[in-house]
């Protein structure tokens, strides 16, 4: 039986367990305010899900999603994700998570940052393009002629392919856009990100339905990327 462990469990991280569980994976829920309270989401998720502290989380998983702030990112444990496959959601937001120099000028991304803290963890920079209700809204099964297609970017070969095993189970095809280096491409204010999953861009992202973005549509905006 297979497990994803999740760190943070909010809008993403909810919406991820639901498809795991839909996809009969078992799920180990956590956030920063402690086990009890996720207990309407364990309730609500069923026999296949449980809440742990975020170290437990990581131990159980067969994969992991750290999904939190990225100005809480060296709150993440460290031990239980040594040589795990860690798929990271998070994007830099500096209204939020204060201004760091070093993704300011470039010089590095939030997901090289995550990999560093981490150190022997597997990071890939995965699920952070999409609105957690177009996740719902666009998982489709193998093979369906309208499955959409998400950016992932990551140091290790055998972590990406990984990933993109639990990416299908979930219901994705992936895009390998390179290294975490390369994971700019589709950060904030790229055209990769959001857009290409947006049915009508008049509507915001919580009244729109989603629209189907292909393999061939993330290449197009990973490639029309520019810094």
């Amino acid at each position: 039986m297979t497990t994803l462990g999740l760190i943070g469990s909010g809008l993403i991280g909810g919406t991820l367990a639901r498809l795991a569980v839909g996809a009969g994976i078992d799920v180990v829920l956590s956030n920063s305010r402690g086990p009890e309270t996720l207990a309407d989401l364990v309730a609500e998720l069923g026999p296949r899900a449980r809440a742990a502290t975020p170290a437990e989380a990581g131990e159980a998983g067969d994969w992991v999603v750290v999904t939190v702030p990225l100005k809480n990112y060296l709150q993440v444990p460290v031990a239980p994700l040594a040589g795990r496959t860690v798929l990271d959601t998070n994007n830099y937001y500096p209204d939020r998570d204060g201004h760091f120099a070093r993704l300011d000028s470039g010089e590095t991304t939030s997901s090289e940052l995550l990999q560093e803290h981490l150190g022997s963890a597997r990071v890939v920079k995965a699920f952070n393009t999409i609105y957690f209700g177009h996740l719902t809204a666009l998982a489709r099964p193998a093979g369906a002629p309208d499955r959409s297609a998400l950016p992932i970017a990551g140091d290790d070969a055998a972590g990406k392919a990984h990933a993109v095993t639990l990416l299908d189970a979930l219901g994705f095809d992936a895009v390998d856009a390179g290294p975490l280096s390369e994971s700019w491409r589709f950060q904030p204010d790229t055209p990769a990100y959001g857009l290409p999953y947006l049915k009508d861009v008049q509507l915001p992202m919580s009244e729109d339905p989603g629209r189907q973005a292909d393999i061939a549509t993330i290449r197009e905006a990973l490639a029309a990327a520019t810094r």
